[in-house]
């Protein structure tokens, strides 16, 4: 972390200035949101997709309501984000032989591909933005990230962004 220098209230030099941790979580999620968003461009899919694509990955066979409650969201959100991956082909909804009324999801050969690619890129994305740190220092920034997570309330694996 670089702190940032000021000057105190006579014009010299004051002692450094740190930003809050919680301004530096929001500034590194941000960059991290945004390079990743870039890095899985190119296989055509957006962040959104790639949450999704890991749950039914998962869970194959799970239902649209069961993403929906995992993910915090009324039902209808989660419709049109299955509407789309299945535009791109990236899955597909099979009737459900325990319940006909209910479509279990599936990923398609190309779902599984794009999964493949995705956590390639994942493990570089991760490796780039953790590049300043030790294997331990990476393990024990994990360990607190998860503890913030857990005490703000944030369901583990589910990005809040889906209940926007």
């Amino acid at each position: 972390m670089t702190a940032q220098p000021h000057t105190g209230r006579d014009g010299g030099s004051a002692q450094p200035r740190t930003r809050g941790t919680a301004f530096l979580l929001a500034q590194v999620g941000a960059h991290a949101a945004a390079r990743f968003g870039e890095r899985i461009s190119e296989l055509g899919v957006i962040p959104a997709d790639v949450g999704l694509l890991r749950m039914i990955a998962t869970q194959p066979g799970r239902s649209q309501q069961s993403l929906a409650e995992e993910l915090g969201v009324v039902p209808s959100r989660v419709v049109a984000l299955v509407d789309n991956l299945e535009r791109k082909g990236l899955i597909e909804r099979r009737r459900n032989p325990q319940d006909r009324r209910n479509y279990a999801l599936h990923l398609t050969p190309e779902g599984t591909h794009v999964m493949t690619e995705m956590r390639r890129l994942g493990s570089s994305h991760e490796d780039d933005i953790c590049a300043a740190l030790s294997d331990t220092q990476r393990a024990q920034l994990a360990g607190l990230l998860q503890a913030i997570a857990a005490q703000q309330g944030l369901m583990p694996g589910v990005h809040p962004g889906y209940q926007q």
